[in-house]
């Protein structure tokens, strides 16, 4: 079995900054891309960054500038630095990741939650 678990999550004021971090465990082989999603109040799940194995990232338009995601490759590991808060991120930030284990598959974690304001 394979696990994704996220911690980092909480209240934060509006300008503040939060790190996530997300962790494959269990029967891992490999790990190729992981990336964050969010869910807002509206239940849409949107993809805020991505980055592959070999580091090349990508982002929403609304956090380019604020936002930089990271991995630790060793570690099965991705980080998700969050800076200038503003209420709008308010969401749970769900990872997701593509893990060969018995095979490759897609998986996800259970969330943690990030809420901004004053």
């Amino acid at each position: 079995q394979v696990q994704l678990v996220e911690s980092g999550g909480g209240l934060v004021q509006p300008g503040g900054s939060l790190t996530l971090s997300c962790t494959a465990s269990g029967s891992v082989r490999s790990v190729s891309a992981m990336s964050w999603y969010r869910q807002g109040p509206e239940k849409q799940r949107r993809l805020v960054a991505g980055i592959t194995n070999g580091g090349s990232t990508n982002y929403e338009d609304s956090v380019k500038g604020r936002f930089t995601i990271s991995r630790d490759n060793a570690k099965n590991t991705i980080y998700l630095q969050m800076n200038n808060l503003k209420p709008e991120d308010t969401a749970v930030y769900v990872c997701s990741a593509e893990v060969l284990s018995t095979e490759w598959g897609d998986y996800w974690g259970q969330g943690t939650q990030v809420t901004v304001s004053s």
